[in-house]
C-alpha cells in the first residue's frame, strides 16, 4: 500500500535545532523514500512498510543528537 506521512521534529533543549533534523531527513533518503522538507514538517511519500521502518529509523538517528518529539500524520487517502 502506497502511504504519505507529514513528520514534525522538534529538538528540545538544543543549542542548534538543523542536526536531528538533518538526521531525520537523511534516515528518510537512505529508506528511498521521495522527501519534501517544508518549513514546519516533512512529507513523505512510499510503500506503508518503508515508510514505518523509515520513521523509526529516523526518529532513533534524530533522538541521537539529544531531546526530541516527533509527530507524523500517514494517510493512505491523501493525494500523493
Amino acid at each position: 500500500m502506497h502511504v504519505s506521512a507529514q513528520i514534525s521534529l522538534y529538538p528540545l533543549r538544543q543549542d542548534h535545532l538543523s542536526p536531528a533534523i538533518e538526521e531525520m531527513q537523511t534516515a528518510l533518503r537512505v529508506a528511498g523514500l521521495d522527501v519534501t522538507p517544508g518549513p514546519m514538517s516533512t512529507l513523505v511519500v512510499g510503500e506503508g512498510a518503508t515508510v514505518f521502518d523509515a520513521l523509526e529509523t529516523a526518529f532513533l538517528r534524530a533522538a541521537a543528537t539529544g531531546h526530541v518529539v516527533m509527530t507524523a500524520t500517514i494517510s493512505n487517502a491523501c493525494p500523493v
